[in-house]
């Protein structure tokens, strides 16, 4: 469903963050993106939707190549983001950060019925709809930020690290979440450090060093990869997690 050819990027008047990147994120799928901290992972998801623009390669949604448009047209044609660091506007309330999220529908109809199908999936936010987001605890902050990108209706959701900074409950919280949205149908680039947790709810996944990718492959061959262990695991193996 989205597809990057051989694409490479690099930042103004800087050394190349990204060389020849090909990922495949299939459609109805969680892919799951690996890799340690500089090793391109928010740069890779900056470049899908052309905040970076890349310096070769092509970009597919489907059959519509994307590298070429602008951000806004990105988002219209069914790609979300959830940032690093969730970026809400905290002196907002937690509804309003709803509805800048789907700014671009302006019939409230739409925008009624995409709000019960929000806190269908994230019940504690009907009680915080009146909450300043920037008084809500950090599970609710994450919360608060991916249901954000779900207003503007995606067909494919990219996250870029949901469980910094989470406590282990939280974590745990915030990937059944993510594993929820996928089964009612929405595909998920989940971007990670935490390679357990993402091995785990992933159908296949992409390690990331120093902007080129080292191995791929279904979750069950990635915990039995040497490069996995070695960077995350000191040579022991994924267990399986349920």
């Amino acid at each position: 469903m989205l597809r990057l050819e051989k694409v490479t990027t690099q930042y103004e008047d800087s050394v190349i963050v990204l060389r020849d990147i090909s990922l495949t994120v299939e459609k109805g799928r969680i892919t799951c993106l690996l890799g340690s901290n500089g090793a391109g992972k928010t740069t890779l998801l900056r470049t899908i939707v052309n905040q970076v623009r890349p310096l070769k390669g092509r970009i597919f949604l489907e059959e519509i190549r994307i590298d070429q448009l602008k951000t806004h047209q990105i988002i219209k044609l069914g790609i979300s983001v959830v940032p690093e660091g969730r970026r809400l506007f905290p002196e907002f309330t937690v509804y309003e950060n709803l509805r800048i999220g789907a700014f671009f529908e302006k019939d409230l109809g739409p925008v009624r019925k995409k709000l019960e199908e929000i806190f269908r999936i994230f019940p504690i936010l009907r009680e915080r709809t009146s909450q300043l987001a920037g008084t809500l605890s950090g599970g609710e902050q994450g919360m608060l930020s991916i249901a954000r990108a779900l207003m503007a209706g995606p067909r494919v959701l990219l996250l870029d690290e949901p469980s910094l900074g989470l406590a282990p409950i939280v974590v745990r919280e915030v990937f059944r979440v993510i594993k929820r949205i996928n089964d009612e149908g929405i595909t998920i680039l989940l971007i990670e450090q935490n390679a357990r947790k993402a091995i785990s709810i992933a159908s296949k996944g992409y390690v990331l060093q120093k902007g080129v990718i080292v191995t791929q492959g279904t979750s069950e061959e990635l915990k039995k990869s040497d490069v996995l262990r070695t960077a995350y695991l000191r040579g022991k193996t994924l267990p399986s997690e349920r």
